[in-house]
């Protein structure tokens, strides 16, 4: 298997990615590529991740059966899609409001329960849900939200991938403990800049 092959070999990450058809979260011209790995446009600018990286993200999250997870960036909402296959709930925050609305209809029609959508700004987090204990972040950030960090509960785990100064993204992993909050830099990647300062006069929320 080519997840296999990239160096996931989580069985249940595996089983959710199996489980979760990538053609349903592409936009009709490129359904014929849905399963090749690679990234693929969905409109405003944004991509759905190659699947070998969801993979990879979704094996370093560790998400668990009990755990509330809050994902930045909804995109398509495949990612979104494949950890509601591993975790309690789902929070997923998008600034695009075509592609919210589009990813939650796609969330209504494979019958995914455990996802609460809301339209506004990812930098600042979901400070009303309380804390979580996963945060994924699937933009590319100048450094580490700060409101996020205090949204991570303890014994949390957070991905996000940073900008180096040499303009390189790598991927990082933030783990909370009761002594602070301990940095593990992972792979390089390559996504879309997070970005910030959305106007939220009229934020939307919508449980699906």
């Amino acid at each position: 298997m080519m997840l296999r092959r990239s160096g996931v070999i989580d069985a249940d990450v595996l089983a959710a990615i199996e489980r979760t058809p990538r053609d349903a979260f592409v936009p009709a011209i490129f359904r014929d590529r849905a399963y090749e790995d690679t990234a693929l446009p969905i409109g405003d600018g944004q991509t759905i991740s190659r699947p070998s990286v969801v993979a990879f993200m979704t094996a370093m999250l560790a998400p668990g059966p009990r755990m509330r997870v809050l994902e930045i960036g909804t995109g398509s909402g495949y990612q979104a899609a494949v950890l509601t296959r591993l975790c309690r709930r789902v929070y997923t925050i998008e600034r695009h409001g075509s592609l919210l609305s589009e990813a939650e209809a796609r969330f209504e029609r494979l019958g995914l329960t455990n996802i609460t959508t809301r339209r506004g700004d990812g930098v600042r987090g979901w400070p009303r849900a309380g804390q979580f204990d996963r945060i994924l972040v699937t933009a590319a950030a100048d450094d580490v939200p700060n409101a996020l960090v205090e949204q991570l509960a303890e014994g949390g785990r957070m991905l996000v991938p940073i900008r180096e100064y040499d303009g390189v993204q790598r991927l990082v992993c933030l783990s909370r403990t009761g002594h602070g909050v301990e940095v593990e830099a992972l792979r390089e990647t390559s996504f879309v800049p997070l970005v910030g300062a959305y106007d939220e006069t009229a934020p939307q929320e919508a449980a699906q």
